[in-house]
């Protein structure tokens, strides 16, 4: 089981950037492909990235492809989300999880209270 504790959020002007941390304990961190995904007022839960076990292989949803990087530091039980070029429909409540395997978009365990980011127009 992995614990996951999210932070880095907060309030940004369109075109801003953000740099999210997510922590985890528990000793299956290192094994799990690791996502980011985000939830809007009124929307779903949506997928944004995941990256592979070793950190070197990625993949993203269309709408952050280009401005999102996903990262990962095994040593830290830590895994990154940079946010470069943010606008207003990328406000969300920000979560980590593991996916199921790598290329999936499916979350596999518990989640953690998030991270709000607040994009200004």
């Amino acid at each position: 089981q992995v614990q996951l504790v999210e932070s880095g959020g907060g309030l940004v002007q369109a075109g801003g950037s953000l740099r999210l941390s997510c922590m985890a304990s528990g000793r299956f961190f290192s094994t799990y492909t690791m996502g980011w995904f985000r939830q809007a007022p009124g929307k779903e839960r949506e997928f944004v990235a995941a990256i592979s076990v070793n950190g070197y292989n990625t993949y993203y949803a269309d709408s952050v492809k280009g401005r999102f990087t996903i990262s990962r530091d095994n040593a830290k039980n830590t895994v990154y989300l940079q946010m470069n070029s943010l606008k207003p429909e990328d406000a969300a409540v920000y979560y980590c999880n593991g996916v199921t395997s790598y290329g999936s978009r499916q979350p596999r365990g518990d989640w953690g209270q998030g991270t709000q980011v607040t994009v200004s127009s």
